[in-house]
């Protein structure tokens, strides 16, 4: 087949479809083009950026027939962040996509072709992140800034007020560059492995109202830390007087490398913790753990896999990629012992915190690859789940999982995914022996094309 457009030409063309990444489709001449930023029904001018065999890359032009649920956005900076994505679009229309995003695949891949229910917005979708990773580098000036890298490149985009952070995270993340400036610290250049501060990363206890600062070093002595920390705990008491900057962390990460993190950490004030509220129950924040960047919708997410769970009185519950322990101490008030594993050695010591923080006994953490841990707690230690909650990375399951899974054949598996194409995928290797009850997309990240969702599944003739 001829390739009907050419690079860097123009065309004018129908946006007929929406892809999984939130971005529109055209077609010419049956080629597909993608094109970032518009909306299925709209009539664009774009410009071709990249060609291949199969379709093409574009770039909007001109809008010259706006959809209905075109939006103006108040954000300068999400194209060229590529942050949200979805910020040109109403709101209540991100939703309705996600929801077809998810019906796509579950038409396109599964036996069953149950109807996905409707995405669980929020109220107010704005500010909702408590984590915030920003890199330090130089402007084009030469001057140390900070802000967030250009979509694809680590090129990096002054900070300029963003819709979905905490506003307590690009202060702290503008005291640091100012103190960096005004005393000639260094910046980190990855190109030359050279200079010193390489990230802020910050932490926000939305309910305790704790906040944690991190700086990522690329050596372990930082010039006037202990001035830094001072100045930030004067102007953050000022500006924030119902906050507390509760503590404050230098992580030492001297590898060339896109992981923002290193290993070391060390507390240069507080307790190196911060503690949050996920409906009753406190959980222990480090620098090193995962927890949920939307608190708000997190407790929605849990609420509705446990409700999906069903979980009873002498059930017995697996937890698998637990975390800190978050679902799996949610789940603890129903059943009569619940495992949770995770491959993460801090965040389990963060999981056995939790629960004692939160009295909680009928809970084992254990560290360890999912794979053969979970292999070992059923062969060895003859564990029997009636429930298996699974909450894995974007990847999804492993084949080694998912057939311990039928092996096990739990009443029921609930899923709780971060990308609904691996959790059809995986769905899909269940369906034969598991009835898929429900689908039910939750809006974690507004204004992103990113969708959680909770998939409840139930052996079949039980």
């Amino acid at each position: 087949m001829e390739i009907p457009v050419k690079k860097n030409e123009t065309y004018i063309v129908d946006i007929i479809d929406q892809g999984y990444a939130g971005e529109g489709i055209a077609k010419i001449d049956g080629y597909t083009i993608f094109i970032p930023g518009v909306i299925k029904e709209e009539k664009c001018k774009i410009l071709i950026l990249k060609t291949t065999k199969s379709h093409a890359f574009g770039k909007a032009l001109e809008i010259i027939s706006p959809s209905k649920e075109r939006v103006e956005t108040e954000c300068v900076t999400y194209q060229k962040c590529g942050g949200c994505s979805l910020r040109h679009m109403d709101y209540e229309a991100t939703l309705n996509l996600k929801r077809e995003i998810v019906q796509n695949l579950v038409d396109k891949t599964l036996e069953n072709k149950i109807k996905v229910k409707k995405t669980i917005g929020m109220k107010e979708p704005y500010y909702y992140r408590n984590k915030a990773q920003y890199p330090i580098g130089y402007d084009k000036q030469g001057d140390i800034a900070t802000g967030v890298f250009a979509n694809r490149t680590h090129d990096i985009i002054p900070m300029q007020e963003c819709k979905i952070q905490h506003p307590i995270s690009e202060y702290l993340a503008k005291l640091v560059v100012n103190f960096l400036r005004e005393n000639k610290i260094p910046a980190y250049q990855e190109q030359t492995n050279q200079g010193i501060f390489r990230h802020v990363v910050v932490k926000i206890g939305k309910k305790t109202k704790e906040v944690m600062c991190v700086f990522v070093v690329n050596q372990k002595v930082l010039p006037k830390e202990k001035e830094l920390v001072d100045y930030l705990l004067q102007n953050f008491k000022k500006e924030y007087p119902e906050y507390i900057l509760k503590t404050v962390v230098k992580n030492i990460n001297t590898k060339n490398t896109n992981v923002i993190l290193g290993n070391q950490n060390i507390v240069l004030y507080g307790d190196g913790y911060i503690y949050d509220k996920l409906g009753d129950y406190t959980f222990k924040i480090s620098p090193m753990s995962f927890y949920q960047v939307n608190p708000i919708q997190t407790e929605i997410l849990y609420n509705e896999a446990i409700k999906g769970a069903d979980i009873q009185k002498e059930d017995v519950v697996l937890d698998l990629y637990c975390g800190i322990g978050t679902i799996g101490i949610y789940a603890s008030a129903f059943a009569k012992k619940v495992y949770g594993i995770e491959i993460v050695e801090q965040a389990i010591e963060d999981a056995k915190e939790n629960a004692k923080e939160n009295g909680i006994e009928n809970i084992e953490f254990i560290c360890g690859d999912v794979e053969p841990t979970l292999a070992d707690l059923l062969n060895n230690r003859k564990v029997q789940p009636n429930v298996i909650l699974v909450d894995p990375p974007r990847r999804g399951l492993d084949n080694i999982t998912i057939q311990n899974i039928l092996k096990v054949q739990p009443q029921k598996v609930v899923y709780i995914s971060c990308n609904p194409a691996t959790m059809v995928r995986d769905i899909k290797q269940l369906e034969e022996k598991y009835e898929i009850k429900g689908i039910q997309p939750v809006d974690m990240f507004p204004f992103t094309s990113h969708v959680e969702c909770v998939a409840v599944l139930k052996l079949k003739n039980i």
